[in-house]
């Protein structure tokens, strides 16, 4: 074989070698632009309670136990629903977690500041400071926070029929509630820095109840260290709208669902448009199931999981 034909061959092989490259690296570039990521999905212990009857009867071992089994990545403790605030206690439910392979991703506390009463706007600050400790010996990183309401409504129910609409104290305006909200939460935020646990400001009724309200309290404050919980079902008018104005300072999503119908009112939320509202947001962590229903939890959950998963993910 004279030098020629060497030659001749061993161009054809380096351009044969050149086109399988240059097709791996289209391919493998195609590949990379269309993997999805799918967020986070965990579950509320709410979600097995719902506040129907002992919580007793729905520990937290249960509750991991449950989640684990169903498929969840992670587990969101409801305070109101732990037997203990002890240490031992809370390094437990901790230990039992990572044996489950469930982060322990959010901590659902109640707390009000909108009160004239000094010393009960100063008895809730204290009462979340305690709640961030917490959530620090649980090593969770992100704690739903309330304003709290004004209290006017006969009960719960009441409120939910009004729409979480009530009016202020006798005397008092919504503005006094926004003073009180704001100075309340600035004297939380040291500890929450100390902690390493962000505030997550909730829609949750009362001087929260709407997306402008919350981004108000949040951008007045400006700190890292509060930023925002979305609950897809506590709008009850323009949700997707006020969706869009939380979005960018969100750190959790609270999901709804209403399989079996709704504890106290049922909401159509159009999941995969909220999914693609995220992804516009570049919303990258947990999705935390609060069901919602009448149904049975150990059904209900799995199903709304697997609808979940489905509408939130984000291309890699």
């Amino acid at each position: 074989m004279n030098r020629r034909t060497i030659l001749k061959k061993a161009a054809s092989v380096a351009g044969a070698s050149a086109l399988v490259s240059n097709s791996f690296v289209r391919q493998h570039s195609n590949q990379t632009k269309t993997t999805k990521k799918h967020n986070p999905i965990g579950t509320s212990t709410y979600s097995f309670w719902r506040f129907n009857g002992n919580r007793d009867n729905v520990t937290m071992e249960y509750c991991i136990e449950q989640s684990a089994r169903m498929g969840f990545d992670g587990i969101e403790l409801l305070l109101v629903q732990m037997n203990s605030e002890e240490n031992a206690y809370l390094q437990k439910l901790k230990r039992l977690a990572l044996h489950a392979g469930l982060d322990l991703y959010g901590f659902s506390t109640h707390q009000g500041y909108v009160r004239p009463d000094k010393a009960y706007r100063d008895e809730n600050i204290a009462k979340t400071i305690h709640q961030l400790e917490l959530a620090y010996a649980l090593g969770i990183p992100t704690m739903r926070l309330n304003t709290g309401r004004w209290g006017t409504s006969k009960n719960f129910d009441v409120l939910m029929a009004n729409k979480g609409i009530e009016p202020p104290i006798e005397g008092y305006t919504e503005e006094d509630g926004f003073k009180w909200v704001i100075d309340s939460i600035e004297k939380c935020l040291p500890t929450a820095e100390k902690c390493g646990v962000v505030l997550g400001l909730e829609n949750h009724w009362g001087i929260g109840r709407t997306a402008k309200a919350v981004m108000r309290i949040v951008e007045e404050i400006n700190s890292p260290w509060l930023q925002v919980t979305l609950d897809t079902g506590n709008f009850l008018e323009d949700q997707y709208q006020q969706y869009e104005l939380m979005a960018p300072k969100t750190v959790l999503v609270q999901a709804k669902t209403y399989y079996g119908g709704g504890k106290w009112y049922e909401l159509d939320i159009d999941y995969a448009r909220v999914g693609e509202l995220m992804r516009q947001h570049d919303y990258k962590g947990y999705i935390s199931l609060e069901y919602e229903g009448k149904g049975d939890a150990l059904v209900e959950c799995p199903k709304s999981l697997e609808m979940l998963r489905s509408h939130f993910w984000r291309e890699v």
